[in-house]
């Protein structure tokens, strides 16, 4: 079983978001590492929430990269792969249901003739599968089970914000010296 009360730890943010709604506003922000400007093909994210840390990424082998760290699109399908196991472990645990097994595989499709410029390619991912599969502790089958897997679908942000989208903007600027 869980070891943390999920429904324990949320019930007093719930209740400030119900006195205070403004306080359940929150704006996520990641933000370029120190990094050696002289690689091209490497970098380091430094995520806000938690700034002791540094997500490092690089190109893609596709395009020249060198395959040591996680490319860009690897950390996407990582962020929507912990948000479905996150969302999965702790819904499980509100509803008192122990896990026996968890495995969330997420894939995706891409052609880097785009990206390298090379003619009328798509720029981006052009498909992306999540496949989660839960073993329950008990083998609990039936309305409890379908109820865990529907919720855990419902409230992952990453995979409702990439199936609904969202407005992203962006910019580019020179800063003069």
């Amino acid at each position: 079983m869980a070891t943390i009360n999920v429904r324990e730890l949320q019930t007093p943010i719930r209740e400030r978001y119900k006195t205070n709604p403004e306080s359940a506003l929150v704006r996520l922000r990641v933000r370029s590492g120190h990094h050696d400007l002289s690689d091209p093909l490497h970098c380091g994210i430094v995520p806000e929430s938690a700034p002791s840390m540094s997500w490092k990424s690089g190109a893609h082998p596709a395009v020249g990269g060198a395959g040591d760290v996680p490319c860009s699109g690897d950390l996407l399908l990582g962020a929507l792969a912990a948000c479905q196991e996150t969302t999965l472990r702790m819904v499980a645990a509100n509803m008192g249901i122990e896990l026996a097994a968890l495995e969330v595989v997420v894939e995706a499709d891409w052609d880097p003739r785009g990206t390298l410029a090379m003619g009328d390619y798509p720029i981006g991912l052009t498909a992306i599968r999540c496949r989660t599969t839960v073993r329950l502790a008990g083998d609990l089958r039936g309305e409890r089970s379908e109820r865990l897997l529907r919720s855990a679908e419902k409230y992952c942000v990453v995979l409702n914000t990439l199936r609904q989208g969202v407005p992203v903007e962006s910019s580019f600027e020179v800063d003069p010296v």
